[in-house]
């Protein structure tokens, strides 16, 4: 359960951060609550799971990378969660994660997504992820993004919203 304060937090936070230099400060102030209040309970919020982050999802096409690739790898079970900790660290990898397979037709249970202004700078990418997973790596592919999908996360009703 939430009470209304987090609530308040949640609705204040959930459309993105101001663009302003302190925008934790900016928003505990809108909310009457000291930065460290709001720090405080945003930290208690996630270690009770009411939230899982706070994190940026930039428009990566406003940014330049307009070739996207969700790569996709067949590797070893019992070596999964440190090869996907390894390339998930990578620095041009924006997200990592493990999938089950689909046998017979998709082999692959490690995905991880590269962006770049060209394809070839996406299967260059690719190209250095296949040289650190090595031997480990039985097959791979790359799926391209064809279409901008809008990133939300789950959306609170608003006090408005409701009564509306």
């Amino acid at each position: 359960m939430i009470d209304a304060k987090d609530r308040q937090i949640i609705e204040a936070l959930q459309g993105g951060l101001p663009l302003v230099p302190a925008p934790f400060a900016h928003v505990a102030e809108t909310l009457g609550l000291a930065e460290s209040a709001l720090l405080s309970r945003l930290a208690e919020l996630k270690a009770r799971g009411v939230i899982r982050r706070i994190a940026a999802a930039p428009n990566h096409y406003k940014l330049g990378m307009t070739s996207n690739g969700m790569t996709v790898w067949d590797v070893d079970d019992d070596q999964i969660s440190e090869l996907g900790t390894h390339i998930g660290a990578l620095p041009f990898v924006t997200h990592c994660y493990e999938r089950p397979r689909a046998l017979p037709d998709w082999p692959y249970n490690l995905f991880a997504m590269v962006h770049g202004t060209d394809r070839a700078e996406v299967e260059e990418k690719r190209d250095q992820i296949s040289a650190i997973l090595g031997v480990t790596c039985r097959a791979r592919d790359i799926l391209y993004s064809t279409r901008i999908l809008k990133k939300t996360g789950l959306r609170l009703k608003t006090k408005e919203q409701v009564k509306g």
